[in-house]
Order: C-alpha cells, then sequence, then structure tokens
C-alpha cells in the first residue's frame, strides 16, 4: 500500500503541469483557435531551469527564498492529499490542518516576496492576494468540516476513505453543496476565472501574476511548478469527493486520473464561457462559499 501511495505522488508530480495545458487547449477550441501546445508548460520549465536568474539590488534574501520555500510547502502538502482510493503516503490526525497551513504559507513567502521588491504594483498584487485568501482559507475549513462530520476524523485519508456511494445517496443535497463550495475556493485559490485571468497583463486586474513579475530563471519555474501542484491538490479534494473511490487496483487510479482531466476540462468551459469579475465582486464570490459549507454542515446534522 505505501509503493502505492509513492507511485501516486511520484504521478502527480509528473502530471501536474499537463492540467494547465488541458485547460489551455479547452479555451483554445471554444476560442476556434489552435492554442499553445499541450506540452508548453513543459518545455517553459525546461527552458527556465537552465537559464540564469537576475535580482534587483533592492530585494533581500527573502525574495529569493520565496520560490523555493513556497515550492517546498506544497511538495510537503501533496503528500498529505489521497487520491485514487488509497490513503496519502503521509497521514495522520490533523494533516487537513497541516495542509491549509501549508498552503497558507506558500501564499505568505509569495506575498513577502512581492512586497520585498519595492514596487507598489506587486504591493498591490499581494494586498488583493491576502484580502482574497482571507474569505478562501474559511470557506475551505467550513467545506471539509462536512467530510469530518461524516468520518470523525480530521486525517485527509480518514475522511476520504468515508466517503461512499451510499452516503451519497443518503446525502446527496449536501455533498454536492460542499462540492460547489471547493470549486470557487478551488478558481479562487489558483487565480483562474473568474476571479483572476492568468494570462493577462493588465495593472488593475492582475492578483497573482503581478506578484511574481519581477523573478526570472529557476525561481520563475518553482513559482510556475509549485503553481501546478496547488491546482492538483485543491483539484484532487474536489474529485475525490465526486468520485468516491476506495481499494486497490489500476481501475481506481486511472478513474481519479480521468477525474482530474475532466475537471481541468471544465475549468477550461468556465474561463471560456465567462468573464473575469469585478474586484468588489470576488469577496461576494467567497461568502457564497462560505454560506453554502455553512448549509452543507447544517444539512448533515438533520
Amino acid at each position: 500500500m505505501y509503493a502505492i501511495s509513492m507511485f501516486h505522488t511520484a504521478l502527480a508530480l509528473l502530471l501536474a503541469p499537463l492540467l494547465l495545458g488541458i485547460i489551455n487547449q479547452t479555451k483554445a477550441f471554444f476560442a476556434g483557435r489552435d492554442g499553445i501546445p499541450l506540452l508548453q508548460l513543459y518545455y517553459d520549465l525546461w527552458k527556465l531551469l537552465h537559464k540564469g536568474a537576475v535580482y534587483s539590488r533592492t530585494t533581500s534574501w527573502i525574495f529569493r527564498a520565496s520560490p523555493v520555500v513556497g515550492l517546498a510547502a506544497v511538495l510537503v502538502g501533496l503528500t498529505l492529499v489521497p487520491w485514487g482510493g488509497q490513503a496519502a503516503l503521509l497521514s495522520f490526525e490533523g494533516d487537513l490542518i497541516l495542509l491549509v497551513y501549508l498552503l497558507g504559507t506558500m501564499r505568505f513567502f509569495t506575498v513577502l516576496g512581492a512586497l520585498d521588491t519595492g514596487s507598489s504594483f506587486e504591493g498591490m498584487g499581494a494586498s488583493r492576494e491576502v484580502q482574497f485568501s482571507a474569505l478562501a482559507e474559511p470557506a475551505l475549513l467550513l467545506a471539509l468540516a462536512v467530510i469530518v462530520q461524516v468520518s470523525g476524523s480530521i486525517s485527509l485519508s480518514t475522511m476520504y476513505a468515508a466517503l461512499t456511494p451510499a452516503l451519497w445517496l443518503e446525502s446527496g443535497p449536501a455533498m454536492i453543496i460542499v462540492a460547489a463550495a471547493i470549486l470557487l475556493i478551488y478558481l479562487t485559490e489558483n487565480a483562474r476565472i473568474p476571479v483572476d485571468d492568468p494570462n493577462t497583463h493588465l495593472e488593475l486586474t492582475m492578483i497573482h501574476e503581478v506578484m511574481v513579475l519581477d523573478y526570472s530563471g529557476p525561481d520563475l519555474a518553482f513559482i510556475l511548478y509549485a503553481a501546478a501542484l496547488k491546482l492538483w491538490i485543491l483539484g484532487s479534494l474536489l474529485v475525490g469527493l465526486l468520485l468516491p473511490v476506495h481499494g486497490q487496483g489500476w481501475f481506481n487510479t486511472i478513474l481519479f486520473f480521468v477525474g482530474m482531466l475532466f475537471l481541468a476540462v471544465v475549468t477550461g468551459v468556465i474561463e471560456a464561457s465567462m468573464a473575469r469579475l469585478r474586484l468588489q465582486r470576488v469577496p461576494q464570490l467567497l461568502v457564497c462559499a462560505g454560506a453554502l459549507a455553512v448549509l452543507a454542515i447544517v444539512l448533515m446534522q438533520r
């Protein structure tokens, strides 16, 4: 079982950048374009790792440490998430709280790196990131609290092992509401439309991209790869809820992987079919996610 968990983790490390390629290809399909190659992020990472990094004389060690700490945090977080019907590589009581803290650590150092440049432009993006995360993190904890109610545990592996088709038949409405809340958080935390447009370079709309404009070379590669892994982690939480498969076997692994690919397609469809929200509307969206999670908790009490 431990070997299977290691294989799943290695597979996630390898395939995480592919999700972004699928999202971009889906958007290009709906726009009637060829789009960038499916494996473009792999090419970009390889190219950036072979380049040198340029640092401003106004930055300190914080700017250089930020990409490394962020990548390290999300790598540890990846080992805590179960998928494919198997327990996570690292599993213990309270790992749910640790995962949220690790994602918060990644964000904290990204914000510090942006502020360390002394740029008011990057400071604007950092301010927005902190504001939205203050609403997204409680909503995520509330959504996962529903699964905690079912399992009686705060270990992700135990929580998701308690999700069964029978539970969906019994508490389907609550599960759908939780899935909707996690989807909103998934889009927000990964800076996707309707919250942020990862392809824009307009000053008044950028959130995540503006915080990493001064990075180059291997540092930028670490940031891009960490963002892909974060997309995989949060996507795994959603797919694991919607596909409650258990037990060993290649079928569960393939089914979960297909679910991740389908989620990437859905993300691309969302981005192709709607525009980015006004910044004033984003807090309302996150409050809605929190309210959905609270509603699911109430429904599970009945």
